[in-house]
């Protein structure tokens, strides 16, 4: 059933990402429609995140806001689509980067680097950073797909441009046996993911709310002792993205301590405030903000 699905459905992506980028974005104004007004795909998510996270702005403004998620969400997720077909130059033309010349000094130091992502913009095209002839492999950190054939086609399309995607339950391994091999690499994460309750073992505020925090880049930065960069990333109009990295550290095993994730989530705040328009709202991020924080975790503080 699951490979009779992908078969239904393959043919009709492989179609839309050969449309011209005029005609690309009316089909996902058309899935807007669908998503937002028809189906109404967690909207009440959205908008009890927006009230948590961005109290005191109005009704009009949370409306506004989520509309704008929505549409940024659908855009987002066709241009994922669109990395079946795109050409090379076409995506280095619509996602750039500020500062190359980073990457390049952290391998004056012959070190590895943790490339830490939020759910804002784009995540999806970062891969382009593989078209800039870089001496670093490149690798996405991701969950696996529950349909295989899905999963694999997933696997392709962020391939395409010589990257590698490894499940993070591969991370680890797959991370230290490079480091032994002497392979440099950069490792892309999405970083503000919400762990299991039952894994929830680090908690601290995020959008002011009191939540479990992932701390899994930073410890496996400070393990190796990898640089880490924080990925900002820009819509500067539709389908085009504005990429920089923001140094966090050249040395993690030298920091003490959250400093690594404080770092990111601070970044990232500043950018969700900013323009919340082009955050994943969808995700239910402060879901286990009412939990009762077991007593054998750690709350770290903000700073």
């Amino acid at each position: 059933m699951q490979r009779l699905v992908f078969w239904l459905v393959y043919p009709f992506l492989w179609v839309i990402s050969k449309f011209p980028f005029w005609l690309f974005y009316k089909v996902s104004d058309i899935i807007f429609f669908i998503v937002y007004y028809l189906v109404g795909y967690r909207r009440k998510v959205v908008m009890e995140n927006l009230h948590l996270a961005l109290p005191n702005r109005s009704e009009k403004e949370y409306k506004e806001i989520s509309k704008g998620s929505f549409k940024h969400m659908c855009d987002m997720f066709l241009e994922m689509v669109k990395s079946i077909s795109i050409p090379n130059k076409e995506l280095k033309r619509r996602y750039t980067f500020t500062n190359i010349s980073e990457i390049e000094r952290i391998r004056e130091l012959n070190k590895s680097i943790i490339l830490i992502c939020g759910h804002y913009a784009s995540y999806e095209w970062v891969n382009a950073l593989q078209l800039y002839g870089l001496d670093y492999k490149g690798y996405g950190i991701y969950k696996k797909v529950q349909n295989p054939h899905f999963d694999k086609m997933a696997k392709d399309i962020r391939q395409r441009f010589d990257g590698e995607l490894i499940t993070s339950s591969q991370a680890t391994k797959t991370i230290k046996s490079n480091q032994d091999k002497g392979i440099l690499g950069v490792y892309a994460i999405v970083a503000d993911q919400t762990p299991k309750l039952g894994r929830a073992k680090y908690w601290s505020k995020f959008m002011g709310t009191t939540v479990p925090i992932f701390l899994g880049s930073e410890k496996l930065a400070k393990s190796l002792d990898m640089a880490v960069f924080y990925l900002h990333v820009e819509k500067k109009a539709r389908g085009f993205y504005e990429a920089t990295f923001v140094p966090i550290t050249d040395n993690a095993a030298e920091e003490p301590a959250f400093k690594i994730t404080n770092k990111f989530l601070t970044e990232l705040e500043s950018q969700i405030k900013k323009k919340p328009d082009y955050y994943l709202w969808t995700h239910k991020r402060w879901k286990h903000k009412d939990a009762p924080i077991p007593k054998d975790a750690i709350v770290f503080p903000r700073n």
